[in-house]
């Protein structure tokens, strides 16, 4: 058995773990897992403590993905709804559909009885406002909201670089690999905008079979390339794990235009062993892992791109 998550997935990696311990199924763990994520402050990307769009408005992401028999469940655009991913989870268990979004999705969430969360901390008010202001001209702040919001999209990076996702990628004790992924989304975001947190293939994919891969940072390049689906499709075809993150690295660096950044590709394999890549991230990059054999979590650092693909990281064993 293995978890996976993000330097963010901190406050729940352990209550998924011991789900796991319990013998649960996998989307059983990682989902009460994120929702401790989502509702801890400190984190600043998702849910409770994260950021809003450029309307001051919180926006939420998520989905599950159940590798075995490959059904998803996600939702995009969420206002109010801090416990996303379990909203993800009941669109799997309940709906004909596979994804909800906006109001249609808090509709749903309100027939569940899940609660309004409206709230954006003190906190990230005041610096939502600031940062905004300082872009906007005086005709601009006297009209606000109701001018237009297209040429202040140069405020969507907020003062700590959030484009980051908590994501957990698991294989149970039944075998199943399952993904889930959580997000507020860029901050300071064009009201509306989906990264690839909800995107089948893009943010996530599992496959039972052959293993899973989930990302954070820039969605609208993991969007483009379908960088979680080249991972585990790779791994399908009898690549080994480093191989195919050496394929989807290099798909992403082939990009040339349009919005351009770093990736974190999260993977793992059918038998367990995993990788994490930071394809271009000027930061250094953690992550989270538990193993029934390791019995703690541990946080430990990610590989570069370069390093994986001029053969200077040790080949997994």
């Amino acid at each position: 058995m293995i978890v996976l998550g993000n330097s963010e997935s901190w406050p729940g990696i352990g209550t998924a773990a011991e789900h796991l311990q319990n013998g649960a199924h996998g989307l059983d763990a990682l989902v009460p897992g994120l929702s401790l994520v989502e509702a801890e402050t400190k984190v600043r990307s998702v849910g409770y403590g994260g950021w809003p769009n450029l309307l001051g408005d919180m926006e939420f992401d998520a989905s599950v993905m159940d590798g075995t028999t490959r059904d998803y469940g996600a939702v995009a655009g969420v206002p109010m709804t801090l416990e996303v991913t379990r909203l993800a989870k009941a669109v799997l268990d309940n709906l004909p559909h596979t994804m909800l979004v906006g109001e249609g999705a808090r509709r749903y969430a309100d027939e569940l009885g899940l609660a309004k969360d409206p709230f954006l901390l003190e906190h990230s008010k005041k610096v939502w406002w600031r940062k905004l202001e300082a872009v906007m001209t005086l005709e601009q702040k006297a009209a606000f909201p109701n001018t237009d919001l297209a040429p202040l999209t140069k405020a969507i990076t907020d003062p700590e670089k959030v484009r980051d996702t908590t994501v957990f990628l698991c294989k149970d004790s039944h075998n199943n690999i399952c993904t889930a992924t959580s997000t507020s989304g860029w901050a300071w975001k064009y009201p509306g905008r989906v990264g690839d947190s909800p995107i089948p293939g893009a943010g996530f994919y599992a496959d039972s079979r052959y293993g899973a891969a989930a990302c954070t940072h820039t969605g609208e390049m993991t969007m483009r390339c379908g960088t979680a689906r080249t991972v585990v499709l790779a791994l399908r075809l009898g690549i080994s794990l480093d191989d195919a993150l050496r394929l989807a690295i290099t798909e992403l660096q082939e990009l040339e235009s349009g919005y351009i950044g770093g990736v974190v590709i999260h993977a793992l394999d059918a038998m367990g062993k995993h990788r994490v890549v930071n394809v271009g991230c000027d930061e250094e990059i953690v992550y989270w892992v538990w193993t029934a054999e390791q019995g703690t979590p541990e946080k430990r650092r990610a590989v570069l791109a370069e390093d994986l693909l001029s053969g200077k990281v040790e080949a997994l064993s």
